[in-house]
C-alpha cells in the first residue's frame, strides 16, 4: 500500500486560508486518483473532493465548490488542498486517500489505503 501522511492543519480564524498536504511514501501513487475527506465530532466522514491522477478531472463536495482547490504533483508524490473562505463549518479532521484506479474517488468506504491520522482543521468565528 501506499503511505499517506496528512499536515498543514492549523487553526484559523472564518474567512481565512489554509493548504493542507498529502505526502506519500513507498509505492508510487501517481496512477491513482485521489480525495480528500473529512470527519467533524459526532459526525460521518464525508466526501470533499477528488482528483485523478493526471489532475484532468476534480470533483468537489457542494460544501466547499468555489472554496477549496484540490491539486497534486506527482513529481513530489503529494496532493493539496486549499481552502480559502474558511468557515467555522469546515472544523474537522481532514483525510486523504487514494482510489483503487484512475476513476474519481467519491466514496470513503471504496478507498484503497487504511486511514491515516488526519490534520486538524479548525475554524474559529
Amino acid at each position: 500500500q501506499v503511505q499517506l501522511v496528512e499536515s498543514g492543519g492549523g487553526l484559523v480564524q472564518a474567512g481565512g486560508s489554509l493548504r493542507l498536504s498529502c505526502a506519500a511514501s513507498g509505492r508510487t501513487f501517481s496512477t491513482y486518483s485521489m480525495g480528500w475527506f473529512r470527519q467533524a465530532p459526532g459526525k460521518e466522514r464525508e466526501f470533499v473532493a477528488t482528483i485523478t491522477w493526471n489532475g484532468g478531472t476534480k470533483l468537489y463536495a457542494d460544501s466547499v465548490k468555489g472554496r477549496f482547490t484540490i491539486s497534486r504533483d506527482n513529481a513530489k508524490n503529494t496532493v493539496y488542498l486549499q481552502m480559502n473562505s474558511l468557515k467555522p463549518e469546515d472544523t474537522a479532521v481532514y483525510y486523504c486517500n487514494t482510489g483503487r484506479g484512475a476513476t474519481v474517488l467519491r466514496d470513503p468506504n471504496s478507498v484503497g489505503n487504511s486511514w491515516g491520522q488526519g490534520t486538524q482543521v479548525t475554524v474559529s468565528s
